[in-house]
C-alpha cells in the first residue's frame, strides 16, 4: 500500500468505456487502482448501458474530447502506466494511439475488449485491425481472452496447447508482452492456465499460472480488473512478471469473495475491495 502522506503516488490512467453497472470498464478500474494504492485517472471512450444481463446500448464519445481527456491529464499530473480497454471503433482507436505517442507514453497495458461476457459485440474486426496497427507496437503488454485471441489470429484458440504458438503470433504484431488468459477454455476444466510470453533482455521468456476454476457466474470485470491491476503494479516498479502474477492473484481473491455477492439477476462483479471489507 502507498502512504498517503508520501508525495509519490503511482498514477495509472485508463483510457475505456464507462460501465453503469460498475462492475467492468473505468469504473472497475478506478476501484482496482484505488484498492491497490496508486492514484486512478480516466478518459472515457464510450458510454454504455449494461447491468448484469447485458449491454443494451453504447455511445462513442467524440473523437477530439477523447483527445483533449488525456491530453490535460498528462499534461498536468503526469502518467506512469496507462492501463487501455474498451475502444469502440477504429476511429478511437487511431486517436487514442496517435495521442499516446504524442506524449511518448512508455508503460502500455492494452486489454483489447472486443466482445462481453454478454456476447455483445465492444469494437469487432475493424477494431481489431486497428489496434493491431495502431496500438499493439506500443504496448507493454497485451491480455486477450480466448474470445479476443481469436478474432485478432483469424482462428479459434480452444485448447492450451495452443496457446504458445497464438502468444508468439501475436508477440510478432509488436507487443513486447503477450498474456493469453484461459478462463474462457470450453468444456469448463477444473484448472484454469494463464499464459505469459515476454521478451526480456535475455530472450523470449514464458511462464504458465494455474489456477482453480471458481464455481461462480461473478465474473463480470475480471479481464477490465486484471489489466488495471497489472498496470497498477507496474506503476509501483515491480517486475512484469511479478505484476502479472499478483494481479492474477488479487483477482482470484476478488473472485472468491464476490461469489457470495448478490447483485443483480445476471452475471454479477467479483468484490474489488475484498481486503478491506471480506464478504
Amino acid at each position: 500500500m502507498t502512504d498517503p502522506s508520501s508525495a509519490t503516488i503511482p498514477l495509472v490512467l485508463s483510457i475505456a468505456g464507462s460501465d453503469s453497472s460498475g462492475g467492468a470498464g473505468i469504473q472497475a478500474d478506478l476501484k482496482v487502482i484505488t484498492a491497490l494504492g496508486g492514484y486512478g485517472m480516466t478518459a472515457v471512450t464510450a458510454i454504455t448501458a449494461q447491468n448484469t444481463l447485458g449491454v443494451t446500448q453504447i455511445q462513442a464519445i467524440d473523437l477530439e474530447v477523447i483527445e483533449a481527456q488525456i491530453d490535460v491529464v498528462i499534461a498536468d499530473m503526469g502518467v506512469d502506466v496507462v492501463k487501455i480497454g474498451m475502444l469502440a471503433n477504429p476511429e478511437i482507436v487511431r486517436v487514442v494511439a496517435d495521442t499516446l505517442r504524442r506524449h511518448q507514453v512508455k508503460q502500455i497495458i492494452l486489454d483489447p475488449v472486443l466482445q462481453a461476457t454478454s456476447g455483445a459485440s465492444l469494437g469487432g474486426h475493424k477494431t481489431a485491425a486497428a489496434m493491431m496497427a495502431e496500438l499493439f507496437p506500443l504496448a507493454s503488454l497485451i491480455t486477450p481472452n480466448l474470445a479476443e485471441a481469436s478474432i485478432l489470429l483469424g482462428r479459434a484458440i480452444t485448447q492450451v496447447n495452443e496457446f504458445p504458438l497464438a502468444a508468439q503470433e501475436l508477440m510478432q504484431l509488436g507487443p513486447r508482452a503477450v498474456l493469453i488468459k484461459g478462463g474462457h477454455l470450453p468444456n469448463a476444466p477444473s484448472e484454469l492456465t494463464d499464459y505469459l510470453l515476454w521478451q526480456s533482455i535475455t530472450g523470449l521468456e514464458h511462464r504458465e499460472f494455474h489456477h482453480q476454476r471458481i464455481n461462480t457466474v461473478n465474473t463480470h470485470g475480471s479481464g477490465c480488473s486484471l489489466a488495471a491491476a497489472i498496470a497498477t503494479y507496474l506503476a509501483f516498479g515491480l517486475s512484469l512478471e511479478t505484476a502479472v502474477a499478483k494481479a492474477i492473484d488479487y483477482v482470484e481473491a476478488g473472485i472468491i469473495a464476490g461469489q457470495f455477492l448478490n447483485l443483480g439477476t445476471g452475471a454479477g462483479p467479483l468484490w474489488h475491495m475484498q481486503a478491506f471489507y471480506p464478504q
